[in-house]
């Protein structure tokens, strides 16, 4: 019989992903998480019955979250992660060799032990001597720290339940508050198809927190529309622009699948639909 997998986006849409088996389920004291084996894009991780990533995909998402504040910053030396228990922005910030330290900020530490149990690969550098982990609540760590960060990378779940809290005005004060003078803080900001009240409030926000602050997307399959979008704010460098010290740099170096130089300035071209929804 076969076996499939549901992650519902509204009342009449959402995705369906056939699974070979499922290899992990188990409830933590913040949410559900699940690993499957999928036919079409390898393992999956899933929180609350949405998907987070596949093998398959999970580099365009880590690789887009990181390396654009990555090379948009001159000289990003102490970065803050807050969620991204699985260690994917981990490892592509460490391809920096500018980074000298990462704190990961993650409230539910089974995400961890299961990415590291089931995704290896993504995991691989969550024990880095360069990796500092602190198992609280990213919202409360945020308001205990001053003028410290060069970027702030917040990959987070769906605006529900444990995530809820950040993607509020409270929340990106606090992060721009936690950044240097010329910090960064970028954030996934959901699709622009199923979420556009979400989108439109939360470019409002960083816009009249930060002196600069733009929206890029990507292309990411088993996300409900596959339309991605990213947010940026920045309080001296322009997001959509490589950073000079970075130009010559040979990418190939850097085992990357996604990113490339072209594709960070193009990222930033929006489609009309999505200007009109953030004007």
């Amino acid at each position: 019989m076969e076996a499939w997998f549901f992650e519902n986006q509204t009342g009449n849409f959402g995705i369906k992903i056939r699974i070979k088996s499922i290899l992990y389920h188990g409830k933590s004291d913040f949410q559900e998480i699940s690993v499957y084996d999928t036919y079409e894009f390898g393992k999956m991780l899933v929180l609350d019955n949405a998907v987070m990533f596949t093998d398959g995909n999970e580099f365009i998402y880590h690789e887009m979250l990181s390396f654009i504040p990555l090379f948009a910053h001159k000289k990003p030396e102490n970065i803050l992660i807050i969620g991204g228990g699985d260690g994917g922005i981990i490892r592509e910030c460490l391809k920096n060799n500018f980074v000298k330290h990462i704190d990961l900020v993650e409230i539910d530490g089974e995400v961890i032990e299961v990415s590291k149990k089931f995704f290896p690969q993504i995991a691989s550098q969550i024990d880095n001597k360069k990796v500092s982990v602190k198992l609280e609540d990213g919202i409360k760590y945020l308001k205990t720290v001053n003028n410290i960060y060069d970027i702030i990378i917040i990959d987070s779940t769906d605006p529900v339940g444990p995530a809820e809290g950040l993607f509020t005005k409270d929340f990106y004060e606090s992060a721009y508050n936690a950044l240097k003078e010329d910090g960064m803080f970028v954030a996934q900001t959901e699709s622009p198809f199923f979420n556009k009240k979400l989108i439109k409030d939360v470019n409002h926000i960083i816009n009249n927190i930060y002196k600069i602050s733009m929206m890029y997307y990507a292309m990411i399959p088993v996300y409900p529309s596959g339309l991605w979008s990213f947010t940026v704010g920045s309080k001296k460098y322009q997001p959509n622009k490589i950073n000079e010290v970075y130009k010559n740099i040979d990418l190939s170096s850097l085992d990357l699948k996604y990113y490339s130089h072209e594709i960070h300035i193009s990222s930033f071209i929006l489609p009309k639909f999505i200007k009109e929804l953030l004007n």
